[in-house]
């Protein structure tokens, strides 16, 4: 929403040690907003493939979660090859117990270990493939896929810029409507967002068909607030 404002500015005046009486000066603005949305294809995508293991000991799951998780890492090293990268970024180690239905203490009755790693990779086309190559491997959930753009900050700059032209604009338009000439820009406020499009993968074990991925488009959105002084 745009509208005229008033600003009051009081300025203090410090002599000899001694404050002096505040001097008010009052400024006439126009604020005003401007928005922008940058839409480009994503040039790269992450994804959160993880390993889930039950056992009687805690040694157990350990073991057993370990060599599953290479099982899968090593699977995916060869359908990435040098165009992607992954690293761990989730791992726990929890006890089960078995709670009586009246109450009472509970019962130990073994260990779940969990390894989450993220998939990166700049190469669109091998993502379909990593979540079935994830799955085949003994990979027991596979989620948080997400697009991204390597460059978004230049993106960003580009939608940023395009809102503070607009956000002037819209201030002239105010000040022709309103019958008064603008000044310059006294204050500047950024606001950016950044987008993705919501997908669904849909990916289960076991799947007999390659898993469909529509990777969509990115988004970046600005959104810039300005004060223009009111010069007359």
């Amino acid at each position: 929403m745009s509208k005229i404002i008033w600003v009051l500015a009081f300025l203090s005046v410090f002599e000899g040690g001694a404050q002096a009486q505040a001097q008010v000066a009052a400024r006439r603005l126009v604020r005003a907003t401007g928005d922008a949305t940058l839409s480009t294809k994503p040039d790269q995508a992450r994804i959160n493939v993880g390993v889930v293991t039950q056992a009687a000991t805690a040694q157990e799951a350990s073991t057993q979660n370990a060599a599953q998780v290479e099982t899968v890492l090593a699977r995916l090293r060869q359908v990435l090859g040098a165009a992607g990268e992954m690293k761990t970024i989730g791992y726990s180690l929890t006890p089960n117990y078995k709670y009586p239905q009246g109450g009472g203490t509970p019962t130990l009755i073994g260990f779940t270990a969990s390894n989450t790693v993220e998939v990166t990779t700049n190469d669109l086309s091998l993502i379909g493939k990593v979540i079935d190559t994830a799955i085949q491997a003994g990979a027991t959930n596979v989620q948080g896929l997400r697009f991204t753009v390597k460059d978004a900050e230049s993106l960003r700059s580009v939608a940023l810029a395009m809102a503070a032209r607009q956000a002037r604009a819209h201030a002239d338009g105010i000040a022709a409507g309103l019958g008064v000439r603008l000044g310059a820009v006294i204050t500047a406020q950024e606001g950016a967002v950044y987008n993705i499009q919501p997908l669904d993968t849909r990916a289960t074990a076991g799947a007999a068909t390659p898993t469909p991925i529509e990777t969509g488009l990115v988004e970046i959105q600005a959104t810039v607030t300005v004060d223009v002084e009111i010069v007359s």
